[in-house]
């Protein structure tokens, strides 16, 4: 079993911020009064999002475990990644202007932002996949801001048809091209990438073979930019989206196991490996029926159009469920604040994971039997957040990002 992944940022999100009660990225409200639990349940959401990924790259295989804790890890594969790319949309926003788009010069230098995140993420992914692989997804979180800059000023609604419909599309054509991208025709074109030749995360990868192909995922991305215009904090607009959540889970899945089976749902943890790319689906074995008829399964990061709309779902249920908590039980938001504050520094969270599992040998998921060093790394990460937080408005990682995105203020 591989690595899973990241943002916003990714997969963890640096433009959160570190202090949940006064977000600066929230500045521009449109109603009187906002509710403070809409923006601290993101963080929260982003926080089960790190935790999902520690669950996948350090907990025990999905063989290895049964009862609640083979539900825990099916449901951290793929799912958890999912709400990470979902989280990097809303993130987007609220760089962009959340509920209303920025516009003038500062739309110009919040889309000024945007790119110069977006490049330190492909950079910074690009470094981590020399050391760790193709797993790491912050390479690929720098291709979505990028490609759904242009986006950032349309309206709930439109955004969420483009985001439907691509999530229509897009499978169908990723399982074409990866047909016709061959092993020849990729090693020619990686030939002269020099991406590629760094990490062995080229272009072609970002954009379709990788584990998180942008083709299928930028759907979950622009569904994320649909949520952050919506005004979270209203019960109508909660009760629809738990509705549309649940609607959406249940069809796809549903309609899955009616057409594909019993294994429709089969995570390829089951093989004996973590989640392999999205999209990416093998070509050089079986019919071509054979392999056409994967398209109907819904298994974690399958890639197919059922993956892509029950995981959509999932991932608003989570988000959803997370704003509400925080926004109606203020008792449990105070027990939530050391989680909360891991979700605040979310990009320091999923990077340092990395480092740590590397510095102490700490074996991965596919040979780990143990739930111990995942119950470790949690207790760790929520220490440290819990600490630096006290001090410090953003995570380490998140300082040095938004940092780079200064000059941004010099546009004109």
């Amino acid at each position: 079993m591989t690595k899973m992944q990241p943002l916003q940022e990714a997969p963890p999100q640096e433009a959160s911020p570190a202090h949940p009660q006064t977000p600066p990225e929230s500045a521009v409200p449109t109603s009187p009064g906002p509710s403070m639990g809409r923006l601290v349940g993101v963080d929260l959401a982003r926080a089960l999002a790190v935790f999902g990924m520690y669950v996948v790259h350090i907990g025990p295989a999905l063989s290895a475990t049964d009862g609640v804790g083979s539900w825990v890890r099916y449901m951290a594969d793929g799912h958890s990644s999912v709400l990470f790319a979902t989280l990097a949309g809303f993130s987007l926003m609220l760089l962009a202007g959340r509920r209303e788009p920025k516009t003038g010069l500062a739309g110009r230098q919040a889309k000024a932002r945007i790119v110069i995140r977006a490049v330190v993420l492909l950079a910074l992914g690009t470094v981590m996949a020399m050391e760790y692989g193709g797993v790491v997804i912050l390479g690929f979180y720098g291709v979505y801001f990028l490609l759904a800059l242009p986006l950032v000023r349309l309206r709930a609604r439109t955004l969420a048809i483009i985001a439907a419909a691509l999530a229509l599309v897009t499978p169908q054509l990723s399982f074409a091209l990866n047909a016709l991208l061959t092993q020849p025709v990729q090693q020619s074109v990686n030939a002269y990438d020099p991406l590629h030749r760094l990490s062995d995360v080229g272009v072609l990868d970002l954009l379709f073979t990788g584990f998180y192909p942008t083709i299928t995922w930028i759907s979950f991305v622009i569904a994320g930019m649909a949520l952050a215009r919506l005004d979270l904090s209203q019960a109508a607009v909660q009760w629809r989206l738990a509705a549309l959540g649940a609607a959406l889970t249940v069809a796809a899945y549903g309609m899955s196991l009616l057409l594909a089976g019993k294994d429709a749902l089969r995570s390829t943890a089951e093989d004996g490996s973590s989640s392999g790319g999205s999209g990416s689906m093998p070509l050089d074995s079986g019919s071509l029926e054979s392999q056409a008829s994967s398209l109907l399964t819904a298994g974690p990061h399958s890639g197919t159009t059922f993956d892509i709309i029950g995981s959509v779902g999932v991932a608003i249920l989570v988000i959803v469920g997370a704003t509400v908590a925080m926004d109606r039980l203020p008792r449990l938001r105070r027990l939530a604040k050391p989680v909360i504050a891991v979700g605040t520094m979310s990009l320091t969270a999923y990077v340092g994971h990395f480092v740590a599992q590397d510095m102490l040998s700490v074996p991965s998921g596919d040979t780990q039997q143990s739930w111990v060093p995942l119950l470790m790394f949690i207790l760790g990460a929520t220490l440290f957040a819990t600490i630096w937080s006290r001090f410090f408005r953003r995570g380490p990682l998140e300082y040095l990002v938004n940092a780079a995105t200064k000059p941004a203020k010099h546009i004109r």
